[in-house]
């Protein structure tokens, strides 16, 4: 983090009180109070910490005015010294226009859902102007998102949009604004990233899926099938690289055992009806199944479940989606596991680094999110305000008309 400018205040200047900014006096006013709150509005969140320099370049007033409003704020009770000549606000953002966010959320699904929530919550929290506009799942949408958002004049961008091959024209809008942006999920030249690590996502439940195998089936296996979503592109590719490392770590005679894959694009049951198919060609044999999401993941359990399989597959999956969550609950199910990638959590985490850039401190250019792996032993612990489980029919239809999409 770059330190406040401190700036030591000479002894000649003690006496200079200049006028503050251009503005028609009135009689009935007190110039000192107008000048305080110019200072008060220098700090743009609670617990903002600023130099003197700082607060000079941000109000435009005197080195001497603001060193004797800034003491007698400390004494008021409404800022704090945090450090020799580094003062910290104790009241909250007193801002006369609070920052404007822009937010392109991704779209409708429960993971979207869940991400917007918690941004919504957290933009208040901190009293910010949230534009929020909807993606769509559209690489279209999200083009016409970014030159509305543009033309609201919004003082930073929160994108979060699927395709890849269009974040290269999206970020070029944006920096050709001068607006920043924070990129959710999918990377964008120049954009700070805030997400997924999708390779070590893959690492972690191909680990889990491996040490199944090797508790379960003592490293027996004769197939793997890799349920995959091209068109999402390198993003979620990375999660299969990383499950296969996973999974030849803890279990290194995998490198033997056929692999299959499949297209998991659609919803649950265009992907269920892919591995139905598959089924129908081959003989079921023991199989441990790596997928992209948790969608992906059910599908291959159901159609192994219809041909009396199931005993013949373990799975593991991604994002810890609610249905997924309820499946890790239900006795004798075949999912080992799902990766948790705690959306619910997101804009506790984006809404400060989106303050930080604003306010010119250094942050770092990539931030993942924490993922952890879900199983039937730790979902509960992990999740423990989820209602009681949806029974296992209902589960799988409520899986019918979602999309196997980003992430």
């Amino acid at each position: 983090m770059t330190p406040p400018k401190r700036s030591s205040l000479p002894p000649a200047e003690e006496d200079s009180i200049a006028a503050s900014p251009v503005r028609r006096s009135d009689r009935n006013e007190s110039q000192t109070v107008f000048r305080a709150c110019e200072v008060l509005k220098a700090f743009h969140s609670l617990g903002e910490e600023l130099g003197l320099a700082d607060v000079v370049e941000r109000t435009q007033l005197p080195k001497t005015t603001v060193f004797r409003l800034l003491r007698t704020l400390i004494h008021g009770g409404l800022l704090e010294r945090a450090s020799s000549g580094v003062y910290r606000n104790r009241f909250g953002p007193v801002s006369a226009r609070p920052f404007r966010i822009g937010f392109a959320a991704q779209g409708d699904s429960e993971f979207s859902r869940a991400v917007r929530q918690n941004i919504e919550t957290a933009a208040a929290r901190e009293h910010l102007h949230l534009i929020t506009v909807n993606n769509r799942y559209s690489a279209r949408e999200a083009l016409r998102n970014a030159d509305i958002l543009i033309k609201e004049r919004v003082d930073l961008v929160l994108e979060f949009q699927t395709y890849e091959r269009v974040a290269p024209v999206i970020a070029s809008k944006f920096l050709e604004a001068n607006t920043p942006v924070i990129a959710i999920e999918v990377p964008h030249p120049g954009a700070t990233y805030f997400g997924a690590n999708n390779y070590k996502a893959g690492l972690i439940g191909g680990k889990a899926l491996g040490r199944w195998a090797r508790e379960h089936w003592d490293g027996k296996v004769e197939q793997l099938l890799l349920l995959e979503l091209p068109i999402a592109g390198s993003l979620l590719e990375l999660r299969i690289t990383g499950l296969v490392d996973g999974l030849r770590a803890e279990l290194p005679s995998i490198v033997n055992v056929p692999v299959v894959h499949l297209n998991g694009r659609g919803d649950f049951e265009q992907v269920l009806e892919v591995v139905r198919q598959y089924l129908r060609r081959a003989r079921p044999r023991r199989t441990l199944i790596g997928t992209v999401n948790d969608i992906c993941a059910l599908a291959a359990i159901h159609a192994f479940e219809e041909v009396g399989a199931s005993e013949k597959c373990a799975v593991v999956g991604q994002n810890a989606v609610r249905d997924a969550r309820d499946e890790l609950r239900r006795p004798g199910t075949r999912l080992v596991g799902t990766v948790a990638y705690f959306p619910e959590r997101y804009g506790d985490e984006i809404i400060p680094l989106a303050l930080g850039i604003l306010q010119k401190k250094s942050v770092p250019s990539t931030v993942f999110v924490k993922h952890q792996v879900l199983t039937p032993r730790n979902v509960d612990l992990i999740y423990p305000l989820d209602l009681y489980p949806l029974d296992h029919k209902v589960g799988q239809a409520s899986m019918a008309g979602r999309e196997a999409r980003l992430p």
